[in-house]
């Protein structure tokens, strides 16, 4: 079902519904006169975009925000010490995951009532149409337990990437400019604005450099270390017999800090994906930011369409600079982000470029 939902003609029709919600989202962020902070206010897009893209949930903003406060305390405390206390971390997260589960419930039941108006199939109808297909009539439960699974997946990750993505685009303006040339060479960015029509997902996977651009934040960037496996069969590793049944994990960091076919690991350069090194196809596992083998992640092309979606409206209708006198160190707990969570000014701009400050109602009015 998962392959369904991650589909290229899935993709297809999803990619100008994640148009509209960045696309919204950005210009909110150039209204605010202050300064925002870049990896909360990804949280709260990636959170937008799984909510009313993946699952197509019509909930009015305010209900949309109250829910996202929601489940930040439940992703919070979903690693707390399972000691069932007054105020522990694992009750306030028990108590999380019900209300969000209420609020879920209330969401997955109004979608069921109101089927009119849908111009494309999300994961969710994909998900209740598998079911079905299979004999078996999903239970709220179960529909309940797959959305929150849905959102958890396009959630935190993205948000580290879509930080790490500006915080590269403000360190390297070369490499912006870059994308701007690119964009403008296929038609796509003219006059200073996107040419309406001319992103499709033919359009956006022939941009050669923007895939540089991304490969290189996910391999400096990788939002999490690793991954963990069972060992199917016995296996001898440096010397080392490692037995059946044992619980293994592999360090995707250290394998990108340590791989030799990349050159300069600590240096950001998109090119050395371009055509003239290649320097991934060096080896099947030098390079694998969405984990290897057949448990690597579902969602990852999902996730690399939303970047590209982010970064072509970043180099098209934005203009933003750090805000701070000097970048912020790097966490790498729960994923990587920003100690500060990067505090960044946005301005939009309009067709010639100029600096624009739009009211937050186009925003509200927007709808999914």
């Amino acid at each position: 079902v998962f392959s369904k939902i991650f589909s290229h003609e899935a993709l297809e029709s999803y990619l100008p519904k994640i148009q509209l919600v960045i696309k919204d989202t950005l210009r909110a962020w150039s209204s605010n006169p202050e300064s925002i902070n870049v990896y909360h206010e990804t949280q709260k897009l990636t959170f937008r975009m799984a909510i009313r893209v993946l699952l197509g949930f019509r909930i009015p903003d305010e209900e949309l925000n109250r829910l996202f406060e929601v489940y930040q305390q439940f992703v919070e405390n979903v690693f707390s010490l399972p000691m069932d206390l007054p105020f522990s971390g694992y009750r306030r997260g028990i108590r999380a995951r019900e209300t969000l589960q209420k609020g879920l419930e209330k969401a997955i039941q109004e979608k069921l009532q109101n089927t009119q108006g849908k111009d494309y199939a999300d994961a969710l109808d994909i998900l209740i149409e598998s079911g079905k297909e299979h004999g078996k009539e999903l239970t709220m439960q179960e529909l309940k337990d797959g959305t929150l699974e849905l959102i958890f997946a396009a959630y935190a990750t993205t948000a580290s990437a879509s930080t790490s993505l500006i915080m590269q685009l403000l360190k390297h303006p070369r490499v912006l400019e870059k994308l701007r040339e690119e964009l403008r060479s296929k038609g796509i960015l003219h006059n200073g604005c996107i040419c309406e029509g001319s992103l499709r997902l033919d359009n956006i996977n022939s941009l050669h450099y923007l895939d540089c651009v991304i490969k290189e934040v996910l391999r400096l960037f990788t939002p999490i270390s690793g991954g963990y496996r069972t060992v199917l069969q016995t296996f001898e590793l440096d010397g080392f017999q490692i037995p059946k049944g044992w619980s293994v994990m592999y360090s995707i960091r250290d394998t990108h800090d340590t791989a030799p076919v990349f050159k300069d690991v600590d240096v950001f350069d998109p090119d050395r994906f371009g055509q003239g090194r290649s320097e991934d196809k060096d080896g099947r596992f030098h390079y694998l930011p969405f984990g290897g083998g057949v448990r690597t992640c579902l969602g990852k092309h999902l996730a690399k369409l939303f970047l590209k979606a982010l970064a072509i409206e970043l180099a098209s209708t934005s203009r933003f600079e750090l805000s701070t006198r000097t970048f912020p160190k790097i966490t790498l707990v729960p994923v990587v982000h920003p100690v500060d969570g990067l505090k960044v000014k946005f301005f939009g701009l309009d067709s010639n470029q100029n600096e624009i400050l739009t009211g937050t109602d186009a925003m509200l009015g927007a709808t999914v």
